[in-house]
């Protein structure tokens, strides 16, 4: 199978600091990561005044707070996001950002990225995938909250302003955080693939590892798990985000289990040769027999090595007769019989 990308989700959780940014990429870098992916938005183009936060905001950051000063606490700016860019080049890890408004889609279109994300919120914006379509890049397209309709009329905006079938994949998401496990879903990727003819991978919000893991065993080309620093600091996604080592953790087993899928054809493993001589049988002689001794059933038994004559030629065995006497405990050979 192809390498599966795994884009490491820094999101907001820099907390609107420069310093944590670059510290997100070099965890990111450091765990083995494609990609580090940060969210960009002017906050006053996302989202009303009155805009109320989502409960697990309002549990996260513990405050009154509306989604427009949150944000406002967490944007970055378009200069800071180019450094960031810069910065990431020179370690040598992908840079995506998740654009939210138009300006930030511009922005992030001219930095000529690999891909465009359509977040989950994003599925129903008709003028938004538009945009998106219109830059004719690799997109993203995240499907939580989502029915599968919903995904194919976003689909077809998106074909329809020019993208290429094979340059989407869409994501299966659960837009909660943590999500719970009963609700994740990751069957949805192959009605998915089976009903849109994309590619699917996984967008996972759930705690723990596993799952991610699981995802690539079901054939998603990419993955993408939030992280951060620490979990405990003030934040929206922090809690629901994975902590350096365990983002090394999931990258390292996902890259395992990717080797393990193998090419599919059934064959013995290079590994396993050595070992079918000692696993398997031969036909062996069960008693001491004569010369011109006609073998029966009960005059073979079945044991290793397996050097000999194989257990299913047993029934061309039976009825021949021998050319010398063999001792019980010897392994039957060609030469034996007539």
């Amino acid at each position: 199978m192809k390498k599966v990308i795994i884009i490491a989700e820094a999101g907001v959780n820099h907390n609107g600091s420069m310093e944590l940014a670059y510290r997100l990429i070099d965890a990111a870098k450091e765990a083995g990561a494609d990609y580090v992916k940060f969210q960009t938005f002017i906050p006053e183009l996302l989202v009303s005044k009155k805009a109320e936060k989502a409960e697990y905001q309002i549990k996260a950051t513990g405050d009154d707070t509306t989604q427009q000063e949150m944000l406002s606490q967490l944007a970055l700016s378009q200069e800071q996001f180019k450094l960031l860019f810069r910065y990431c080049t020179e370690r040598g890890i992908g840079f995506l950002s998740t654009a939210f408004d138009n300006e930030s889609l511009k922005f992030i279109n001219d930095l000529n990225l690999d891909y465009h994300k359509v977040p989950s919120g994003e599925i129903t914006n008709l003028p938004y995938l538009k945009m998106i379509a219109g830059f004719g890049k690799k997109v993203i397209l995240s499907t939580g909250m989502s029915t599968l309709d919903e995904v194919k009329e976003a689909l077809q905006v998106l074909l329809s302003g020019g993208i290429k079938r094979e340059d989407i994949t869409a994501l299966q998401c659960t837009t909660e955080y943590p999500a719970p496990y009963n609700e994740v879903n990751l069957l949805a990727m192959k009605t998915m693939g089976e009903s849109l003819g994309v590619s699917t991978g996984f967008s996972d919000h759930t705690q723990g590892i596993e799952i991610p893991i699981a995802s690539v065993a079901l054939g998603a080309v990419i993955v993408e798990k939030h992280f951060t620093l620490d979990k405990n600091l003030p934040g929206p996604d922090h809690k629901a985000s994975l902590e350096p080592k365990e983002l090394k953790q999931m990258i390292r087993s996902i890259r395992n289990v990717e080797m393990a899928m193998g090419s599919g054809t059934k064959m013995p493993a290079d590994s396993e040769i050595k070992n079918i001589a000692a696993a398997r049988r031969s036909i062996h002689i069960a008693s001491d027999l004569p010369t011109g001794h006609i073998l029966a059933v009960e005059d073979l038994i079945m044991k290793r090595p397996g050097t000999g004559i194989s257990p299913m030629l047993i029934d061309s065995v039976i009825g021949k007769k021998l050319r010398k006497s063999m001792s019980a405990d010897s392994m039957l050979n060609l030469e034996d019989f007539e």
